[in-house]
């Protein structure tokens, strides 16, 4: 299972876009998905699939082209539903005293009139499972999010989601999980930005 989030866009690390519309690539994050692209040659990837907000379909279309899949689109690997907080500026909201709980604490945390972070993982952790299970011994590559992907490497790794901020995942790095039947997950690699990626595929 390869993890992409997807490329920069104009507000990434000033905002909190969560689910609202319209929120596309920036030149940057354009290169960076053509550059996802290239780090797969020679992967032999059996399925595409991308959260529904166009930031992430977009950053997968380069896939879907070199390798002739079309995404399929998978709402369990949508952005966190931040509520009310959607939209609004992060130096803004570091200075509520909600702040230090997702940070410190983000397994007790609701997002106000949206989705806890218990639930995200959990569904996100779900919608893996069901990928995985559906292409068994395949390559999935997946385009997520910074928040669902943490969390889907912090249940990889066994680690507690009020750890999961520990964990980085720039724009479209990529991280790597293979599962094993009857065994626990193997975490290969995570936030990789480059080189190539045919070498983490068992032979």
């Amino acid at each position: 299972m390869m993890l992409v989030r997807h490329g920069q866009t104009p507000t990434t690390g000033k905002v909190l876009p969560g689910r609202a519309p319209g929120l596309h690539l920036s030149d940057r994050g354009l290169e960076q998905a053509e550059s996802v692209a290239g780090r797969l040659a020679g992967v032999p990837v059996s399925a595409v699939y991308a959260s529904p907000l166009e930031r992430t379909r977009e950053t997968a279309a380069p896939t879907e082209r070199a390798t002739g899949l079309t995404a399929g689109i998978e709402p369990g690997l949508v952005e966190c539903d931040f509520g009310d907080w959607t939209g609004r500026e992060l130096a803004e909201l570091a200075k509520l005293p909600e702040w230090s709980t997702v940070q410190r604490a983000p397994s007790s945390f609701r997002f106000p009139d949206g989705e806890s972070f218990s639930h995200m993982q959990a569904r996100t952790v779900d919608a893996v499972d069901r990928l995985r299970e559906a292409h068994p011994g395949g390559v999935v590559v997946c385009f997520s999010h910074a928040d669902p992907l943490k969390a889907v490497l912090a249940h990889a790794l066994g680690t507690h989601l009020d750890l999961f901020q520990r964990i980085v995942v720039d724009p479209c790095s990529v991280s790597v999980i293979a599962y094993h039947p009857g065994q626990a997950p193997s975490v290969l690699r995570v936030n990789s930005t480059d080189g190539a990626l045919a070498p983490l595929v068992p032979s």
